[in-house]
């Protein structure tokens, strides 16, 4: 590596000119655009050519906590407005805090941008229901990133968003269902989304599923509560939590997709019935990359003893929590996975047997599955729970019949003289692969 140059910003006055200064100005405005306005505004005070640079920024990202009121703060903003009346406006990220904001026109602020060509906008608004998103923003065409959190949005008659990519909606107020249907179904090059219900929102406005119907989205995040349907033959990740595999369906499915999945199971709960357990199967089994938590996975166990057990044809890389009680069920989720490439498995402490004794679970494998065969490069172990007594047999066998295996990473704790026992023990042990490298984090 060479020695990194230093960048002075000088004076006019002084011999030494810096680099960044002589950059075009436009260039420099670029620069600036990636940062807070208030930071923005700091670089006026490194020179004389610097003192009125941040004013050309094409961008407005302010919170009204750096002014000493929220009169200067909305002061600011519509002078920036003022500025910028005929120009190209590329950025907006507004706070608006705890403050009540009667007194500012965020409708005519949103107009103008709008209007602006603006690509990027980003709204907080903490649940004041006096400020509304105005129905300008369902018809702007060169609108490429929306965030809007804790805002109203106002009813949509018509939703046409041709150049947005990301839409992220977190505890939104919705008038009602249809508009974000309309915002989704609107924005045809839509590529990223995130839905976030808040807590007290009316059920009506959830009372139908949410169809996420689109031939572009790569991506897509949902939390609990909504009754949703996936159609996205391109989707590359899911991550959804959902209180009832009856709120979730996939129709469609990009081929190699990662699928994050939860659905909360708390001890008030009763356990799944057959027919929910097969939607979750149904959901599940055409992904490739799954990430799944051990109550699914027990679930799925048990549902397995009445019948022969659920094949994962194209999964090839899973990443499952399991409870040391359940990890009995590991000999049946490998032996269901034929082509699984890369396995990482987290014991995680069992929050359902407080007050029970603890029973060490045996690990049996009656056969060897398949895919520590033919496919199984790469392992993780991870414990988060203090010891588990089963560990150094199970990391034998998995050393001993993992034919393809290519890494095995251990991420474990033990005191100093017991790391330096098992390391002498895992040293020793036989490896059916002569080129599977060990690490022990």
């Amino acid at each position: 590596m060479g020695r990194k140059k230093k960048l002075k910003i000088c004076d006019k006055g002084s011999h030494e000119e810096d680099l960044i200064s002589q950059l075009p100005e436009p260039l420099i405005s670029e620069i600036l655009l990636h940062l807070s306005t208030k930071d923005a505004v700091r670089t006026s005070v490194l020179s004389t050519n610097w003192r009125y640079l941040w004013q050309s920024v094409p961008g407005l990202d302010l919170n009204p906590y750096v002014f000493s009121n929220f009169d200067a703060f909305v002061s600011f903003v519509e002078k920036f407005f003022d500025s910028h009346r005929e120009s190209w406006i590329r950025k907006l990220r507004l706070s608006f805090g705890y403050y009540r904001c009667v007194m500012c026109d965020l409708t005519s602020w949103i107009d103008a941008v709008t209007t602006r060509r603006i690509q990027h906008l980003d709204v907080t608004i903490f649940r004041d229901d006096e400020l509304q998103i105005p129905p300008s923003l369902y018809i702007c065409e060169t609108l490429v990133h929306l965030r809007l959190c804790e805002a109203t949005l106002c009813n949509a008659d018509f939703v046409s968003l041709p150049c947005l990519k990301i839409m992220h909606l977190q505890h939104n107020r919705y008038p009602n269902e249809t508009t974000l249907q309309k915002l989704i179904s609107g924005s045809p090059v839509l590529e990223d989304i995130t839905i976030i219900r808040c807590s007290d929102d009316d059920a009506e406005t959830w009372a139908n599923v949410l169809q996420v119907c689109s031939h572009t989205l790569k991506r897509v995040y949902i939390n609990d509560g909504i009754q949703v349907v996936i159609d996205a033959p391109l989707l590359q990740c899911l991550t959804a939590t959902v209180s009832s595999p009856k709120n979730f369906q996939i129709v469609n499915l990009g081929s190699s997709a990662k699928l994050d999945i939860g659905f909360p199971f708390t001890l008030s709960q009763a356990t799944y019935s057959s027919s929910m357990i097969h939607d979750i199967l149904t959901n599940i089994s055409r992904v490739r990359d799954l990430v799944i938590s051990n109550d699914i996975w027990k679930e799925i166990f048990q549902y397995s003893k009445s019948g022969p057990v659920h094949q994962f044809r194209y999964l090839s890389r899973l990443n499952a929590k399991f409870s040391e009680t359940d990890l009995e069920m590991l000999p049946t989720l490998l032996e269901s996975c034929p082509k699984l490439e890369s396995l990482i498995l987290k014991l995680v402490k069992d929050r359902f047997i407080l007050g029970k004794k603890k029973k060490e679970p045996k690990v049996m494998f009656s056969k060897v599955p398949q895919c520590l065969v033919s496919s199984l490069k790469f392992v993780e172990w991870r414990r988060a729970i203090s010891g588990y007594e089963g560990e150094t047999e199970l990391i034998r066998y998995l050393l001993k019949n993992s034919t393809m295996l290519e890494k095995l990473r251990l991420n474990i704790y033990y005191s100093k003289k017991a790391m330096s026992d098992f390391l002498k023990e895992l040293v020793a042990m036989p490896r059916c692969s002569s080129a599977c490298e060990v690490l022990v984090l």
